[in-house]
């Protein structure tokens, strides 16, 4: 399967809380929604529908999955929706019990063995295993080298700081721009792929 990370970005990288205010609050983060003004169901809405439908299974850490379990389900009806929560999930965490998994179709990969897992995963057939949010995740996917594409949202606002997915570790990692296309909302939907050397 290919790993692909999906995210709404800032212009300065940061992926905290784009939903909604109480979506995430660590460290004092007050920007909660900051992606709404931006969003245009055409390009932004059209690049969230077009990974769904290659997706085989989606990926979340903890936080993320217990949000997205929280709202899709009574979302049922829409075809969207319907879709997500139809897919295999796939759900990181040292601390969620077999009995929290209420999202229909989740597994749990404990923490302490989740790169192994998830490089198990992405050595299996099939389509695209996709992240959403979770950046703790995504940042440890691509410290590891397990990221075949990023499909970033990037939208025009400057947030001055919050949750990132980019590893802070010195590392030089290239990346090729496959596409790119920009909403009338100033959204640039690129996607990305490891380049040469990365």
């Amino acid at each position: 399967m290919r790993i692909v990370i999906t995210e709404f970005i800032s212009l300065d990288g940061v992926v905290q809380a784009p939903g909604g205010p109480e979506e995430d609050t660590d460290g004092g983060f007050a920007h909660g929604g900051w992606s709404h003004p931006f969003f245009d169901p055409e390009t932004v809405g059209g690049a969230f529908d077009e990974a769904l439908r290659s997706a085989e299974g989606l990926l979340f850490g903890r936080r993320t999955w217990q949000t997205m379990a929280g709202a899709w389900p009574e979302r049922a009806g829409d075809p969207f929706a319907d879709r997500m929560n139809a897919l295999p999930k796939y759900v990181v965490s040292q601390t969620l019990g077999e009995d929290e998994l209420t999202w229909h179709n989740t597994r749990r990969i404990p923490g302490d063995e989740a790169v192994a897992r998830i490089r198990d995963l992405r050595d299996a057939e099939g389509g695209d295993l996709v992240v959403m949010g979770s950046p703790t995740l995504a940042r440890t996917l691509i410290s590891e080298g397990l990221v075949d594409e990023l499909r970033l949202m990037i939208m025009p606002v400057l947030l001055g700081g919050g949750k990132t997915i980019f590893p802070g570790d010195g590392g030089k990692r290239s990346l090729e721009l496959v596409s790119t296309i920009a909403s009338g909302t100033g959204v640039h939907v690129c996607v990305y792929r490891p380049g040469a050397g990365g």
